[in-house]
C-alpha cells in the first residue's frame, strides 16, 4: 500500500477503535472495545510491540473482526443495539398497556427513526408479540442488508 493511502487509512474511522495518544505515560496506540450481549471484551494495540501505527491499526481491525465473529456479532460499520431495554426482551419492542398495544421502533437505512405500533385488541397479545418482532427484525434486516 502506498503510504498516501496508509494516512488516508489510518485517518479513517473504524467502528469500536480508538486512538490513544498520551505522551506522559508514552502510551501510543488502538483500543479496540467490542460489545455484545451486555459484555464488552476490549484489547490495546502498541504502535511500540506491533511495529509502528499501521500495523497496530491492522492488528487491531483484525481482532474486532475474529472477535465479533466468535462471539456470533453481524460484522457491520453501522451501529447495533444488543440489549433490550423494553422489559419484552427485545431490542426495539415495547408493551404500551397504556394503548394496548407492542410499539415498534428501528433505525431507517438514512438514520431517521423509524416507528410503527401493532394492535393488541386487533390480533390477541402473542400474535402481535410475534408480528411486532417480525417487523422489527425485517427493518433491521434491510437496514443491514442482510
Amino acid at each position: 500500500m502506498e503510504e498516501n493511502e496508509k494516512k488516508k487509512f489510518m485517518l479513517e474511522r473504524h467502528k469500536d477503535i480508538a486512538r490513544i495518544d498520551q505522551e506522559i505515560k508514552r502510551t501510543h496506540g488502538w483500543y479496540v472495545r467490542v460489545r455484545f450481549q451486555g459484555k464488552t471484551h476490549s484489547k490495546f494495540f502498541s504502535d511500540k510491540k506491533c511495529g509502528g501505527r499501521y500495523s497496530s491499526l491492522l492488528s487491531a481491525i483484525s481482532w474486532r473482526d475474529t472477535t465479533e465473529k466468535s462471539l456470533g456479532k453481524i460484522r457491520t460499520n453501522k451501529h447495533l443495539v444488543t440489549v433490550s431495554n423494553s422489559g419484552t426482551g427485545v431490542v426495539g419492542v415495547r408493551l404500551n398497556d397504556k394503548f394496548n398495544r407492542y410499539e415498534v421502533s428501528w433505525v431507517t437505512v438514512e438514520g431517521k427513526q423509524g416507528k410503527t405500533s401493532v394492535s393488541i385488541r386487533k390480533h390477541g397479545k402473542e400474535n402481535a408479540f410475534i408480528k411486532a418482532c417480525n417487523i422489527r427484525q425485517k427493518k433491521e434486516s434491510t437496514r443491514l442488508g442482510i
